[in-house]
């Protein structure tokens, strides 16, 4: 076995797994000792052979003068959430940015079979503006009054946390689940909304109805969202250009190929690292951003109460098809960003963005990019099947619903298998117990715990980080300059 010693002369930090949170921690360690003068170094391991994680993006050539720009997971990052967005201005990507094209900004639900746009004014689930969402045919009459009503409707006096499916319907009605709920809200985090926490997903509308007692009246006396700011970004030629920068402006010890297979505590509060490839590395401190439960399986023996918690952290999987058409081929104008798609309808898909209409430079002239969510709480059969039945039952779907009937010029699929953490009722509980039980100098950061986009990938990341300097400074202050 080859061992790294360790240096006495600088506190050093291991950060297990490589993608949006363990690099964002690695950038947040790299700068803060800098920045400080502290002597420390860091070693940021991967089990795979790229960086980011599920931030990967695949660009196809040979269908006109510029690619078509395919993303395997994320496509997009909130700017509410505006830690992606300093990350990649601090890295130097400000001329890199795009937003979601404007002239397209609105999405559908498939409705009877076609695809209905969604009200103006309706702000995810609330209805900000009334005529729009009174002549919507999304809703019946009945549905109509229900959210109207939810004015009159007491609010909830329990503080106790309840599901997705259980919030909505109390307040405003059964249909709004099944068209918005389920689909749009449970659809951000691939959940089932029968299981989903409402305060670990979505709290502000639990906060809204307790300041407000109504989400109607809160949503209305909300200031309103900056107009300069686009509510998305992405890079000019994928998110995969943040991944790239983050890599790029790392200086420490980082390893591909370099899975770990335990984690030690040693005396003196210092950690053993053994990777697979036989290496034992000592350590200060140790970030696990790994899965929840490839976390726990390293914890189990340092902190059986911790791993126990994040164990019962369930993950579900998720998948995506590519399909690129001649413009011509495709009869729908595709006049908004995608549709969403209510369970109820039992369609062979989840919802589908339309990649070319929300994107500028995302197909070449004259093509358009569909990009089909499929594997979600409705569908989960499908990413057990082959290729060419996937294919042929999402073409089947395209046909009815946007009059597609050419074959594609080409698609791809992408499975993650379990790779979608379940934000299930209790969580919170669970991430709380899992963090109360760890070791000093152990931290855990990822999106199993708190927030599944990149910016809530990219703030836990440089929280953890925060959290690992302050403990190295309350142990040998001796750390915190030179």
């Amino acid at each position: 076995m080859n061992t790294v010693r360790h240096d006495p002369a600088a506190a050093h930090v291991v950060v297990v797994g490589g993608g949006i949170t363990g690099l964002s921690a690695a950038w947040s360690l790299q700068q803060s000792a800098a920045q400080e003068g502290r002597p420390l170094r860091y070693t940021l391991l991967e089990q795979g052979n790229r960086w980011g994680g599920k931030v990967q993006t695949e660009q196809v050539h040979g269908f006109g003068e510029q690619p078509f720009i395919l993303e395997a997971g994320p496509d997009a990052f909130l700017t509410r959430k505006p830690w992606a967005l300093e990350l990649a201005q601090a890295l130097g990507l400000g001329e890199r940015i795009i937003s979601t094209r404007r002239d397209h900004n609105r999405t559908f639900v498939l409705h009877h079979g076609e695809p209905v746009p969604l009200p103006e004014g309706l702000n995810l689930l609330v209805p900000t503006r009334s005529l729009p969402f009174l002549r919507s045919p999304l809703f019946s009459p009945w549905g109509k009054l229900r959210v109207g009503l939810e004015w009159f409707i007491p609010p909830r006096r329990d503080a106790n946390d309840e599901t997705l499916a259980c919030f909505v319907q109390r307040r405003l009605g059964a249909e709004m689940l099944d068209k918005l709920g389920e689909p749009l809200l449970g659809g951000v985090y691939n959940g089932d909304p029968q299981r989903q926490s409402m305060q670990a997903t979505f709290p502000h509308f639990p906060a809204l109805e307790k300041q407000y007692g109504s989400l109607l009246r809160g949503m209305r006396r909300q200031p309103p969202a900056p107009s300069d700011l686009p509510p998305f970004i992405s890079f000019s030629t994928g998110t995969h250009e943040l991944v790239q920068a983050l890599t790029a402006s790392l200086s420490g010890d980082l390893r591909l190929k370099c899975a770990v297979c335990a984690l030690e505590m040693l005396p003196g509060d210092h950690y053993g690292i053994v990777t697979e490839r036989g290496d034992r590395l000592l350590a200060d401190a140790v970030l696990l951003a790994t899965p929840a439960d490839v976390t726990a399986s390293l914890l189990a023996r340092i902190a059986p109460q911790a791993a126990a918690s994040l164990q019962s952290i369930r993950y579900a999987g998720i998948g995506t098809l590519y399909l690129a058409y001649r413009r011509e081929d495709v009869p729908h104008p595709l006049d908004g960003f995608g549709m969403v798609i209510p369970g109820s309808a039992r369609r062979a898909m989840d919802g589908m963005t339309w990649t070319s209409s929300k994107w500028a430079q995302r197909a070449p002239d004259g093509h358009v990019l569909l990009r089909v969510f499929f594997g979600g709480p409705r569908t989960r059969p499908l990413l057990d099947v082959d290729d060419d039945q996937l294919l042929a039952a999402v073409r089947g779907e395209l046909r009815t619903s946007l009059g597609i009937w050419h074959a594609p010029l080409f698609y791809r699929i992408y499975r993650w298998h379990d790779g979608y953490p379940q934000y299930d009722l209790g969580h919170l509980e669970r991430v709380q117990a899992a963090q109360t039980g760890l070791p000093p100098g152990v931290m855990i950061a990822g999106s199993a715990y708190d927030g599944v986009g990149v910016p809530d990938c990219v703030r836990q990341g440089q929280a953890a980080a925060s959290r690992i300097l302050a403990h190295l400074t309350a142990r040998q202050p001796e750390y915190t300059s030179t």
